[in-house]
């Protein structure tokens, strides 16, 4: 039984990975802004999870986050970070305060949440932390700037991170999603002239012909905080369908 933090679990690859964790005897404690979560929380599986409803954007949650699953559970053995913000708009249009509140959640969560977390980690027999990135990393779409340039610099933040905490046993990897089905991507669908053209468009250009599912997601996050994931760290798996492959 291990204890896995969650930052940003109410829909979408966060849910199905507190829901796997959960399954799989973990503890859970699941950050998130959404009222939602709690119904998230409030499901009966063999682990326990206790939600904290929360901004993530505010710089002072991790560590209250930190504090309470030690406190609750003893530990911290996984860092799981989901939670980010995805804004569209043409070029003219951005303003810095979405611009900053992009980067506040997608990019300095994730380096202060792991900061916090890492003498935690480093005392864990299995510690493990998993960002959950974007093929938009690799793959330009337009609109995405503030979202796409973050989601590019969370695989470099990994390796930075994997090249200061791999001697400490702390492995940092990150996961790119491509199309998965969740609301996540409403913002992006609403800025297309025809959003069912795109998405027939979309579909057509995964080799697999389909949009991924959360727990599609979800399985590989749960192999890399595994035992079986030991040896994988600073790395950037894609989840994507062959998307970003052709």
């Amino acid at each position: 039984m291990a204890t896995v933090i969650v930052a940003g679990g109410a829909t979408g690859i966060g849910r199905a990975c507190v829901r796997e964790f959960r399954t799989r005897g973990d503890n859970v404690l699941l950050i998130d802004h959404r009222e939602q979560a709690q119904a998230v929380a409030d499901e009966v599986h063999v682990g326990e999870c206790v939600f904290l409803q929360r901004d993530l954007a505010d710089p002072a949650v991790p560590q209250e986050a930190v504090d309470l699953a030690v406190s609750r559970f003893g530990g911290v053995d996984t860092l799981l970070v989901t939670a980010a913000v995805m804004m569209s708009a043409s070029l003219a249009d951005w303003t810095n305060d979405m611009w900053d509140r992009t980067v506040a959640l997608n990019l300095k969560m994730p380096f202060f949440f792991t900061q916090v977390a890492a003498p935690f980690l480093a005392i864990s027999d299995n510690p493990s932390v998993v960002f959950i990135s974007s093929t938009g990393a690799i793959k330009g779409h337009a609109g995405m700037s503030a979202y796409q340039a973050t989601k590019a610099a969370l695989p470099g933040l990994a390796r930075s991170l994997t090249a200061e905490l791999a001697p400490k046993g702390i492995r940092i990897n990150c996961v790119l999603p491509g199309w998965i089905e969740t609301p996540f991507n409403d913002p992006f669908w609403s800025y297309q002239r025809d959003p069912d053209e795109k998405r027939q468009l979309i579909d057509r250009q995964i080799p697999l012909g389909r949009h991924g599912t959360p727990d599609e997601v979800a399985a590989l996050v749960l192999l890399l905080s595994s035992a079986a994931g030991r040896y994988m760290a600073g790395t950037s798996f894609v989840v994507d369908g062959g998307y970003t492959a052709v």
